[in-house]
């Protein structure tokens, strides 16, 4: 049960109390934190905050892989009234440094890990830098940070005297809805990040949209985080809402593949599970598909009776393997494979499609499991609104725009990326295509300037291509860019996948590829056929969130 106030802070500080004795967080396979653990941490890094002279809208910037300890200075950041900078620890370390000083932060809190790639002369104006693995000092400029962290404790005894209890919890709230709450930089698929400014109207917006659609997540509840905890869908949905009804994040500190995965589900039993597109469609087409392609399934799915009990028995297997407890699979962050996407509305998989992006804290649109359509990814979420720039917006795609609680302040310290990201009428531009039925239900065609025009001025949304091509045999990943005039497929093969079926040479895969184009073609208007196939040797460069960084590859 959520306590609803008008204060996301409030709302934070009223679960700590009420939750106090239940597990709150946990690394999978390591130590488990319990509120009243998080409280006390929190309490101490305040003392720290103190001592340094930390103001309220001071910047604290957080790197690293997910844990207990990053969830922890998060909430101590926002709790105090500092502004937490979280920073996606897949960054390169000249963009870690860039963030940190565009960002004007004066306290990084990163893993060892990533310390070690920092030059941190690099980063002048930071103040103090401290292990978030385990909380010790770095380098301080400040001798007061010095003190306060060699007398930790102490200064904590004389502050909470007797047996530290909820009684103690009174963190400074929110003075305005529109006060800003945190930075977070994108991904960079076109380039550099900007600082996307997110007020506590967004934040608390998000949280108790989750409240309306994920209300099955209570005290009792598990989640695990397998997103980066950086991102805002990750943040949001994965831990933050999570946190403000009493529930027990589990973060996956390693490598998130999906057998690690799997297995993570198989153990704590998920109430709800947040995913990329990319982990439900490897086990698609990795342990579904070449099932669904053998000669023996093929026609037994041609027989309504067999058909259905076929479907069934996917869908038991499936969902058992995601843990067989959870509500709800809410699938974002990037387009979901439209083939993927029938197959799993098909044998009536209980997931879903949502739309969102950092600008929005996450959430634009969604629709519940039961209600979803397939190709697209629901209608606007609770207190936003969705227009469509066309004439036609439900046959001709336009930019999607928005407007409502969730959007943000603006991008920091960048008047020109402000300005240009709102309609002079004050609605958001997303920079993505779209229409919209008659119902609301939005269905997103691609990003503006992904879309390449064809001989005759036709549109032609290359991810739409793009979902074919990666469906035939072989395919990893592909990449249509504009070559000259002429549509070119990048596509980076399955070779080991292709080298068991004995394609051993790279004329072989290519001459494989170039089959699948022409099938590909076949589908195609004329003015949208791939003239031609480049074989990539690795795999494409992608954002933390797993999406193509398209810029590099586009000339």
């Amino acid at each position: 049960m959520m306590y609803v106030s008008d204060s996301l802070i409030e709302i934070i500080e009223e679960s700590i109390k009420h939750n106090w004795n239940r597990p709150a967080l946990s690394d999978y396979k390591g130590i488990t934190l319990y509120y009243r653990d998080v409280a006390r941490k929190i309490a101490k890094i305040h003392i720290i905050f103190r001592e340094s002279g930390i103001k309220q809208g001071d910047k604290i910037a957080i790197c690293s892989k997910n844990q207990s300890n990053w969830a922890v200075v998060f909430l101590a950041s926002l709790t105090y009234g500092a502004v937490p900078v979280p920073i996606l620890h897949e960054f390169k370390p000249s963009n870690i440094e860039h963030i940190v000083n565009h960002s004007d932060s004066c306290i990084l809190f990163a893993g060892s890990i990533i310390l070690e790639g920092l030059t941190l002369t690099h980063m002048p104006n930071l103040n103090t830098v401290i292990c978030l693995d385990d909380f010790s000092l770095i380098q301080t400029k400040n001798k007061d940070t010095y003190l306060a962290m060699e007398h930790l404790n102490e200064l904590f005894g004389k502050a909470y005297p007797k047996v530290f209890g909820p009684e103690y919890i009174s963190y400074r709230r929110e003075s305005d809805p529109n006060e800003m709450a945190m930075i977070n930089y994108t991904s960079g698929t076109s380039g550099f990040s900007k600082g996307v400014m997110i007020p506590y109207r967004a934040m608390r917006s998000n949280v108790l949209f989750a409240y309306k659609v994920m209300n099955s997540v209570d005290e009792k509840s598990n989640v695990v985080s397998i997103l980066p905890s950086a991102h805002m869908y990750g943040m949001m949905f994965e831990f933050l809402y999570e946190m403000t009804v009493g529930a027990h994040v589990h973060f996956l500190t390693r490598v998130p593949s999906p057998s690690v995965i799997v297995k993570a589900f198989e153990e704590i039993k998920p109430k709800i599970i947040i995913s990329v597109p990319l982990v439900i469609e490897k086990i698609y087409k990795n342990r579904l598909q070449p099932f669904l392609s053998t000669p023996g399934v093929r026609f037994l799915l041609r027989l309504p009776i067999a058909d259905k009990r076929i479907k069934t028995q996917i869908n038991d297997t499936l969902t058992s393997s995601f843990g067989g407890e959870f509500e709800e699979v809410i699938i974002g962050g990037a387009a979901f494979n439209k083939e993927a996407d029938s197959f799993f509305n098909s044998i009536g998989f209980k997931y879903t499609v949502g739309y969102g992006m950092t600008e929005c804290a996450p959430i634009i649109a969604y629709a519940d499991w039961k209600e979803k359509r397939v190709g697209s990814c629901g209608y606007a979420a609770p207190r936003m609104e969705i227009r469509i720039d066309s004439d036609k917006p439900r046959t001709i795609p336009g930019e999607i725009q928005v407007k409502g609680d969730n959007t943000m302040l603006g991008y920091y310290k960048n008047e020109i990326a402000t300005r240009d990201a709102f309609t002079e009428d004050g609605w958001m531009r997303t920079g993505d295509l779209g229409i919209l039925d008659k119902d609301g239900f939005l269905y997103i065609k691609g990003r503006s300037k992904n879309m390449i025009l064809g001989p005759s001025g036709q549109n032609i949304y290359p991810e739409e291509i793009e979902s074919i091509i990666n469906n035939m045999p072989y395919v990893v990943e592909s990449l249509v860019i504009d070559d000259g005039g002429k549509m070119v497929a990048l596509i980076y093969p399955d070779i080991e996948g292709a080298s068991r079926d004995g394609l051993t040479t790279a004329a072989q895969i290519e001459a494989k590829m170039n089959e699948n184009i022409a099938i590909v073609n076949e589908e195609m208007p004329n003015y949208s056929k791939i003239s031609g196939v480049k074989i990539m040797p690795e795999e494409f460069e992608k954002t933390p969130k797993r999406s193509i960084k398209r810029y590099i590859y586009q000339n």
